[in-house]
């Protein structure tokens, strides 16, 4: 008899831990509903800085539509002194993108660096940050997606919390339509990436989430 009256006892615990369980996924889902909503809002008011201040130099992040044609005109029109594309890729060179982006930069080769160690966000802003370091840069324009510019931002100022940061975000033709499920999965991916990010972990973000334009 006492056996029967313990199993309903077990029974009911387990039903109150599952429905606590169930209103923890369901809070979490809400809540990540309204901060992508959140994300959303802020990407679609992303616009570069007009005009545009002088800054000690440019950095692009490689990884999507014209971004580096962008960091070019910037470095041609006299934005900054110095650019860097981080994360080229090993075997990438200077040419590779100026006849892409029908821009002859050849008078500016100097002053025009290339990264080729960055794989991650996290790792253009190391690559950054040593750049800037080497060339005494205290203010850097930061060229990038609009949708990527939020995350990117948060692992540049970690890696150079003394150093300015001036947001130049390029919109990629992609995100011109959001009625596309994989321009909303590749939205959903970076606000996740975005959140992890900001909490620190990073890590995770970078090698368990994959997104790409």
């Amino acid at each position: 008899m006492s056996g029967s009256g313990r199993k309903p006892l077990r029974l009911r615990r387990r039903g109150r831990w599952v429905r606590w369980l169930v209103r923890l996924v369901l809070l979490i889902v809400m809540l990540w509903l309204i901060g992508f909503g959140w994300f959303l809002a802020k990407i679609a008011a992303e616009r570069p800085i007009v005009p545009m201040p002088h800054a000690g130099g440019i950095v692009v992040l490689t990884g999507g539509a014209d971004r580096v044609k962008a960091g070019l005109e910037l470095l041609m029109a006299g934005a900054a002194p110095r650019l860097l594309i981080s994360g080229a890729g090993t075997g990438t060179y200077l040419g590779d993108f100026t006849p892409r982006d029908g821009i002859n930069a050849t008078a500016k080769a100097t002053r025009i660096s290339l990264g080729h160690r960055a794989a991650t966000t996290r790792g253009n802003a190391r690559e950054a940050a040593r750049w800037a370091m080497r060339h005494g840069i205290t203010s850097l324009i930061v060229v990038t997606a609009d949708y990527h510019m939020p995350r990117a931002l948060i692992e540049l100022h970690r890696q150079m919390p003394g150093i300015a940061l001036l947001p130049e975000p390029v919109r990629p033709p992609a995100l011109e339509r959001l009625d596309d499920w994989r321009t909303l999965k590749l939205l959903a991916a970076e606000f996740t990436k975005y959140v992890l990010v900001r909490f620190r972990l990073g890590g995770f973000a970078a090698h368990h989430i994959e997104a790409h334009l």
